[in-house]
């Protein structure tokens, strides 16, 4: 009852993003209903087996798009006074997989209103045509098996959530260290202490007194150590502006890595060369696996890397501004960036077996590119909103000291500017290097 209260009392922008996890869930759902039918009609099982492995992908997505919804829902989100109610941190992390199983749901039910509709089973006029084979006109569906399929999406979205937005104790901060002690005191140093410790007043005297100046030092806010400005470990204290990290992520090195061991296995493909379907070239697809899962993962590096670029050579208050921007927000950014700029790579690699698949397969094709791009790019919207919502207080603070609302403007569209030099000649460069082993 909680979660539809909070669902139905949201503003407006929550709503419609709501309902686009909603689509996403209807979307997914049409697919795996889609490999079923064609289980029914085809009694070959590679082939369904094979579909039904495509569709991992498009269920990827709609959970991470429905990750990223719940991450910026303002009536889940931890607020101080909440717990004395009966509202924590694990219940809100309840409420919000909640509210995320309503949505899948929705668009689960509507996935299968507008199969059977297609199929004829609530009007008895099934849609013909060769590229309709997909629906086992004729053939009785296994309702058991379907709403199998359909509640995948909500089950996986919920859990994803709930394991995303779990309470974890902050990292560093305000509450940095804070740990159990013996009779369930608070305890803010990792080491272990002897029984009588606590019997020097002096010891608890000095830690509760640090305790104070770091809460003077970091202002307390209740939620993950994300929300916190400043929270995590290794960056600047939070009056000095945006908290700046002071390493980049760690991802970086890895991605690049992944990133040439997939060209390296591209390479290897063309020249053994393969068939004309994606099932004769497994090489291949391999290849563009591990290049999708490089640039996601080099994401957050590049986007504090473009950051660090943009305060080189004798930066002004416009280019410090954007470049530490970046800097504090490479992981919020820079991981949805390098998943969108994975998934056009390897859409216009894909593209190049366009001509060699079955024409009956072409709407689900279709169906499932439109469903994959375009939940990337609502979570990088998404994300994008998270971190604007993140940084309000910074904005805040700005405007106070007499920054103009235009400069701010600036430094934001020079931030999406630096991103897009960055990312778009990269993504075109491991989109053809991707393509040519395809293609051939």
């Amino acid at each position: 009852m909680l979660a539809l209260r909070l669902t139905r009392s949201a503003h407006t922008a929550v709503q419609l993003r709501r309902l686009l996890v909603a689509a996403a869930s209807a979307g997914t759902g049409f697919l795996l209903l889609s490999t079923l039918g064609h289980a029914l009609g085809h009694p070959d099982p590679a082939s369904s087996a094979l579909r039904l492995a495509w569709c991992a992908v498009p269920l990827a997505a709609t959970v991470y798009f429905a990750i990223a919804v719940a991450r910026t829902d303002p009536g889940t989100r931890p607020r101080p006074g909440l717990s004395a109610i009966g509202l924590g941190p694990a219940r809100l992390m309840a409420v919000s997989a909640a509210t995320t199983a309503l949505s899948c749901a929705l668009g689960s039910l509507l996935a299968l209103l507008v199969f059977l509709q297609l199929r004829g089973d609530l009007t008895g006029m099934p849609s013909d045509g060769a590229a309709t084979d997909f629906l086992a006109t004729g053939r009785p569906l296994p309702l058991p098996a379907a709403l199998t399929l359909l509640a995948l999406v909500p089950l996986s979205a919920s859990a994803a959530v709930a394991v995303a937005l779990r309470p974890r104790e902050p990292v560093a901060g305000a509450a940095a260290g804070r740990t159990y002690g013996r009779f369930g005191a608070y305890r803010r140093t990792p080491v272990r202490e002897s029984f009588g410790a606590y019997g020097r007043f002096g010891r608890q005297l000095g830690a509760a007194a640090r305790g104070r100046r770091t809460a003077e030092a970091v202002p307390e806010r209740e939620g993950t150590a994300e929300e916190v400005p400043g929270a995590a470990a290794g960056t600047e204290p939070a009056d000095a502006g945006p908290a700046v990290p002071l390493t980049p992520p760690s991802g970086l090195p890895w991605g690049i890595a992944v990133l040439a061991v997939g060209l390296a296995v591209e390479a290897f493909a063309s020249r053994t060369g393969g068939g004309g379907t994606p099932g004769d070239q497994p090489s291949a697809l391999l290849g563009l696996a591990l290049t999708a899962v490089g640039l996601a993962l080099a994401g957050p590096g590049l986007t504090h890397l473009c950051g660090r670029l943009l305060q080189t050579v004798r930066p002004g208050a416009l280019r410090l501004l954007a470049g530490r921007v970046l800097m504090t927000e490479a992981t919020r950014i820079g991981r949805p960036l390098g998943v969108v700029c994975a998934v056009l790579s390897a859409a216009y690699a894909m593209a190049s077996l366009h001509d060699r698949e079955d024409a009956s397969a072409d709407p689900l094709v279709v169906l499932g590119v439109l469903l994959v791009a375009g939940c990337t790019t609502a979570t990088l919207l998404t994300a994008a909103v998270e971190a604007r919502q993140a940084r309000a207080g910074t904005t805040a603070a700005l405007r106070r000291l007499g920054a103009a609302t235009g400069t701010l403007r600036r430094a934001a569209v020079l931030r999406a500017g630096a991103l897009l030099a960055l990312f778009g000649p990269l993504t075109l460069v491991v989109a053809e290097l991707s393509a040519w082993p395809l293609a051939r």
